[in-house]
Protein backbone atom coordinates (compact mmCIF):
# COMPACT_ATOMS: atom_id res chain seq x y z
CA UNK A 1 0.00 0.00 0.00
CA UNK A 2 1.51 3.38 -0.99
CA UNK A 3 2.37 5.77 1.81
CA UNK A 4 0.14 8.84 1.94
CA UNK A 5 1.26 12.17 3.30
CA UNK A 6 -0.76 15.06 4.73
CA UNK A 7 -0.23 16.86 1.41
CA UNK A 8 -1.67 14.02 -0.72
CA UNK A 9 -5.11 15.31 -1.72
CA UNK A 10 -8.07 13.04 -2.31
CA UNK A 11 -10.10 13.69 -5.47
CA UNK A 12 -12.14 16.87 -5.22
CA UNK A 13 -10.60 17.66 -1.82
CA UNK A 14 -8.75 20.81 -2.90
CA UNK A 15 -11.02 22.76 -5.21
CA UNK A 16 -9.72 25.92 -6.83
CA UNK A 17 -13.08 27.55 -6.15
CA UNK A 18 -12.47 27.07 -2.41
CA UNK A 19 -8.83 28.16 -2.33
CA UNK A 20 -7.82 30.50 -5.13
CA UNK A 21 -7.86 34.21 -4.45
CA UNK A 22 -6.92 35.13 -8.02
CA UNK A 23 -3.46 36.40 -7.07
CA UNK A 24 -0.28 36.29 -9.11
CA UNK A 25 3.06 36.06 -7.29
CA UNK A 26 4.96 37.34 -10.33
CA UNK A 27 5.15 37.53 -14.09
CA UNK A 28 8.48 37.03 -15.88
CA UNK A 29 8.56 37.78 -19.60
CA UNK A 30 11.25 36.44 -21.92
CA UNK A 31 12.83 33.85 -19.61
CA UNK A 32 14.90 30.85 -20.64
CA UNK A 33 14.54 28.63 -17.58
CA UNK A 34 10.86 27.66 -17.33
CA UNK A 35 10.69 25.26 -20.26
CA UNK A 36 12.02 25.02 -23.77
CA UNK A 37 12.89 28.21 -25.67
CA UNK A 38 12.06 31.79 -24.72
CA UNK A 39 9.00 31.85 -22.50
CA UNK A 40 6.61 34.12 -20.68
CA UNK A 41 6.11 32.71 -17.17
CA UNK A 42 3.30 33.47 -14.78
CA UNK A 43 3.64 32.39 -11.16
CA UNK A 44 0.21 32.10 -9.56
CA UNK A 45 -0.18 32.40 -5.79
CA UNK A 46 -1.27 29.62 -3.47
CA UNK A 47 -0.27 26.02 -2.94
CA UNK A 48 -1.41 23.39 -0.43
CA UNK A 49 1.37 20.88 -1.14
CA UNK A 50 3.94 22.79 0.96
CA UNK A 51 6.78 20.58 -0.27
CA UNK A 52 9.82 20.75 2.04
CA UNK A 53 12.58 22.56 0.14
CA UNK A 54 10.14 24.34 -2.19
CA UNK A 55 12.05 26.84 -4.34
CA UNK A 56 9.18 29.36 -4.24
CA UNK A 57 7.84 29.04 -0.70
CA UNK A 58 6.55 32.63 -0.58
CA UNK A 59 4.11 31.79 -3.42
CA UNK A 60 2.42 29.12 -1.27
CA UNK A 61 0.38 31.95 0.29
CA UNK A 62 -2.89 32.41 -1.62
CA UNK A 63 -2.80 36.19 -0.97
CA UNK A 64 0.81 36.78 -2.01
CA UNK A 65 1.51 39.22 -4.83
CA UNK A 66 -1.13 41.11 -6.77
CA UNK A 67 -4.58 40.31 -8.12
CA UNK A 68 -4.69 38.99 -11.69
CA UNK A 69 -5.92 41.80 -13.94
CA UNK A 70 -6.98 42.31 -17.53
CA UNK A 71 -4.01 44.66 -17.89
CA UNK A 72 -1.60 41.87 -16.91
CA UNK A 73 -3.33 39.42 -19.25
CA UNK A 74 -3.07 41.90 -22.13
CA UNK A 75 0.62 42.40 -21.39
CA UNK A 76 1.24 38.64 -21.39
CA UNK A 77 -0.57 38.24 -24.72
CA UNK A 78 1.42 41.13 -26.19
CA UNK A 79 4.69 39.62 -24.97
CA UNK A 80 3.71 36.19 -26.34
CA UNK A 81 3.12 37.86 -29.70
CA UNK A 82 6.84 38.41 -30.16
CA UNK A 83 8.12 36.05 -32.87
CA UNK A 84 10.99 34.77 -30.74
CA UNK A 85 8.75 33.67 -27.84
CA UNK A 86 7.97 29.95 -27.92
CA UNK A 87 5.23 29.91 -25.32
CA UNK A 88 3.64 30.39 -21.93
CA UNK A 89 4.59 28.67 -18.68
CA UNK A 90 2.32 28.30 -15.64
CA UNK A 91 4.04 27.92 -12.28
CA UNK A 92 3.33 28.78 -8.72
CA UNK A 93 2.18 28.29 -6.18
CA UNK A 94 0.00 25.66 -7.79
CA UNK A 95 -1.61 26.35 -11.20
CA UNK A 96 -4.25 23.66 -10.70
CA UNK A 97 -5.48 25.43 -7.56
CA UNK A 98 -5.72 28.66 -9.56
CA UNK A 99 -7.74 27.42 -12.50
CA UNK A 100 -9.87 30.54 -12.92
CA UNK A 101 -6.76 32.60 -13.69
CA UNK A 102 -4.97 29.89 -15.66
CA UNK A 103 -8.00 28.83 -17.72
CA UNK A 104 -8.81 32.41 -18.68
CA UNK A 105 -5.24 33.05 -19.80
CA UNK A 106 -4.74 29.71 -21.58
CA UNK A 107 -8.05 29.97 -23.43
CA UNK A 108 -7.04 33.40 -24.67
CA UNK A 109 -3.62 32.10 -25.74
CA UNK A 110 -5.31 29.33 -27.75
CA UNK A 111 -7.85 31.78 -29.23
CA UNK A 112 -5.16 34.25 -30.33
CA UNK A 113 -2.27 31.92 -31.22
CA UNK A 114 -3.79 28.45 -31.67
CA UNK A 115 -0.96 25.98 -31.22
CA UNK A 116 1.77 28.25 -32.61
CA UNK A 117 2.69 28.96 -28.97
CA UNK A 118 3.04 26.05 -26.56
CA UNK A 119 1.83 26.00 -22.96
CA UNK A 120 3.81 24.32 -20.18
CA UNK A 121 2.81 23.89 -16.56
CA UNK A 122 4.42 22.60 -13.40
CA UNK A 123 2.21 20.97 -10.79
CA UNK A 124 2.53 19.14 -7.49
CA UNK A 125 -0.32 16.90 -8.61
CA UNK A 126 0.48 13.58 -10.21
CA UNK A 127 -1.05 12.86 -13.62
CA UNK A 128 -3.49 10.28 -12.23
CA UNK A 129 -4.63 12.68 -9.51
CA UNK A 130 -5.52 15.30 -12.12
CA UNK A 131 -7.45 12.79 -14.22
CA UNK A 132 -9.73 11.88 -11.32
CA UNK A 133 -10.24 15.38 -9.95
CA UNK A 134 -12.48 18.33 -10.79
CA UNK A 135 -13.70 19.44 -14.24
CA UNK A 136 -11.72 22.70 -14.05
CA UNK A 137 -8.46 20.79 -13.53
CA UNK A 138 -9.27 18.54 -16.50
CA UNK A 139 -10.13 21.57 -18.64
CA UNK A 140 -6.78 23.19 -17.83
CA UNK A 141 -4.93 19.94 -18.50
CA UNK A 142 -6.60 19.79 -21.92
CA UNK A 143 -5.11 23.17 -22.89
CA UNK A 144 -1.51 22.20 -22.07
CA UNK A 145 1.25 20.83 -24.27
CA UNK A 146 3.70 19.86 -21.53
CA UNK A 147 3.11 19.05 -17.86
CA UNK A 148 5.84 18.54 -15.27
CA UNK A 149 4.02 16.52 -12.62
CA UNK A 150 4.63 15.46 -9.05
CA UNK A 151 5.63 17.03 -5.79
CA UNK A 152 9.17 18.21 -5.27
CA UNK A 153 10.86 15.60 -3.06
CA UNK A 154 13.93 16.94 -1.34
CA UNK A 155 15.34 13.40 -0.88
CA UNK A 156 15.26 12.99 -4.68
CA UNK A 157 16.58 16.46 -5.51
CA UNK A 158 18.81 16.42 -8.59
CA UNK A 159 19.89 19.71 -10.12
CA UNK A 160 21.24 17.94 -13.21
CA UNK A 161 17.75 16.98 -14.40
CA UNK A 162 16.20 18.78 -17.34
CA UNK A 163 13.32 21.07 -16.20
CA UNK A 164 12.79 19.19 -12.92
CA UNK A 165 13.93 19.55 -9.35
CA UNK A 166 13.58 15.94 -8.18
CA UNK A 167 13.83 12.61 -9.96
CA UNK A 168 10.23 11.57 -9.25
CA UNK A 169 8.90 14.37 -11.46
CA UNK A 170 8.04 13.62 -15.07
CA UNK A 171 7.89 15.77 -18.20
CA UNK A 172 4.68 14.64 -19.86
CA UNK A 173 3.54 15.20 -23.44
CA UNK A 174 -0.07 16.07 -22.61
CA UNK A 175 -1.79 15.71 -26.02
CA UNK A 176 -0.06 12.35 -26.67
CA UNK A 177 -0.92 11.13 -23.16
CA UNK A 178 -4.57 12.12 -23.42
CA UNK A 179 -4.85 10.46 -26.84
CA UNK A 180 -3.14 7.25 -25.67
CA UNK A 181 -4.88 7.04 -22.30
CA UNK A 182 -1.51 6.57 -20.62
CA UNK A 183 1.42 8.81 -19.69
CA UNK A 184 3.73 9.58 -22.61
CA UNK A 185 7.01 11.19 -21.64
CA UNK A 186 8.08 14.24 -23.62
CA UNK A 187 10.15 12.87 -26.52
CA UNK A 188 12.87 15.56 -26.22
CA UNK A 189 13.67 14.61 -22.63
CA UNK A 190 17.44 14.49 -22.17
CA UNK A 191 17.65 12.98 -18.70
Amino acid sequence: MPKTLPNDPKPMEWLASDWSQGYVASYKPFTFVDGEGVRCSIYVSGCKFACPGCYNKVAQNFHYGSPYTQELEDRIISDLGQSYVQGLTLLGGEPFLNTAVCLQLCRRVRAEFGHTKDIWSWTGYKWDELLQDSPDKLALLGLLDILVDGRFLEAQKDLTLQFRGSSNQRIIDVPASLAAGTVKIWPRLVR
